[in-house]
Formats: structure tokens, C-alpha cells, sequence
């Protein structure tokens, strides 16, 4: 007796999905591990912080960087997030021939209230295993920065961060790939509301 399973889909189904006009534009989905994940709304708190980003990110990667917000990143074979934020390197053809592949990330961060778990328990392993070194969820329930780095794949085959820093919401935090830039919090985290 066979037991009915969903059905994973690949990179290029996925993208085959896309082109055939299967999802809207106003769509807001990302696939994980070959599913397709309808991402949670966002809070006014969520959006603020973004807001909050939008304002200071620019100023400080410049074009050292190509920062991109919820848009794709490949993981093959079956992932593709669209995290909040991204630094990724510069490439030549500014990624027109193929979204940023692992090799290319810098640094991924999402801004989590009502996600924080699925930031945690999903997005973790998934950075980990494509070999991303730095990801950071900034936690609005907690009002704190969650640095991980530092990738591993344990005994029985789960991969994580080695490292987990905490960075309070009045502090200063240096950028991995450019120490010499840093991003104040304090003018990144909204003020502390009830959820």
C-alpha cells in the first residue's frame, strides 16, 4: 500500500510554473525544499523595520555590494527564499543571467514577528546546508539581532550555525564581509509595541 505524498517540485518547475503565468504578481511565495511556501503577511512592526532598512542599508554597502530586498536567491536543488535582504557580491551582468547563487551571498537577513519560528527551525538549515556563512533575523518579538555563522552538518545529517551572537536593539553591529561598516540598530528596530 503506497501512501500519498505532496509533490516537490524542482528549480526549473518551479520557474516553468512562473513563466506559464501559474502564479500572480502579487504573489508572495518562495520555494523551500521543493515546496511552495505562501509567505506569512507582515505587521506594521514588519514593515517599519523594513522601512527602517531601506533608509540605512543603501548609505552603507554603497557599491561595495549589490543589496537586493525579497527578492530570489537559488539554493539547488529544490530551494529558492526571497529573504527580506540580501548582500550579495557585484557580478558583471548585475545577475540578469541567473539569480545569486550561494557562492554570490554575502549575508541574508529577514525581519521576523509572526515567522521568527519558521525563520528559525526552516530558514536556518536551508542557509546552512547551501553554505551561506552569515544570516541574521532581526527578532521583533525579542527586539534583538540574531547573528548565526559559521555552517556545520552534525552526526546525523542536520546542518545549522556553529555560532549564534545576540546584538541588543541599542547597539552597533559590524557588517561580516566589511568590518569597517556597521549598522546602528537603534535606528533599525521600531520601537518595542505589544504583538
Amino acid at each position: 500500500m503506497s501512501i500519498a505524498q505532496a509533490k516537490r517540485f524542482t528549480l526549473d518547475e518551479y520557474h516553468r510554473l512562473g513563466e506559464l503565468g501559474f502564479f500572480h504578481e502579487d504573489d508572495h511565495i518562495e520555494l523551500i525544499n521543493g515546496e511552495i511556501i505562501e509567505m506569512a503577511s507582515k505587521g506594521t512592526a514588519h514593515e517599519t523595520c523594513l522601512r527602517n532598512l531601506w533608509k540605512q542599508l543603501p548609505k552603507i554597502v554603497g557599491d561595495r555590494a549589490t543589496l537586493q530586498s525579497q527578492a530570489p536567491i537559488t539554493l539547488p536543488p529544490k530551494s529558492e527564499p526571497e529573504p527580506d535582504f540580501a548582500i550579495v557580491q557585484n557580478r558583471d551582468d548585475n545577475s540578469l543571467s541567473s539569480h545569486p547563487q550561494p557562492a554570490d551571498v554575502l549575508l541574508v537577513m529577514e525581519v521576523s514577528d509572526s515567522s521568527l519560528a519558521y525563520d528559525q527551525d526552516v530558514k536556518i538549515p536551508l542557509y546552512a546546508q547551501a553554505g551561506i556563512a552569515d544570516y541574521w533575523i532581526f527578532n521583533l518579538f525579542d527586539n534583538q539581532l540574531q547573528y548565526y555563522s559559521v555552517s556545520f552538518q552534525d552526526n546525523q545529517g542536520k546542518y545549522g550555525y556553529l555560532n549564534k551572537r545576540i546584538i541588543l536593539s541599542n547597539q552597533v553591529i559590524n557588517f561580516p564581509w566589511f568590518p569597517d561598516l556597521s549598522l546602528d540598530l537603534a535606528k533599525v528596530f521600531p520601537p518595542k509595541l505589544n504583538f
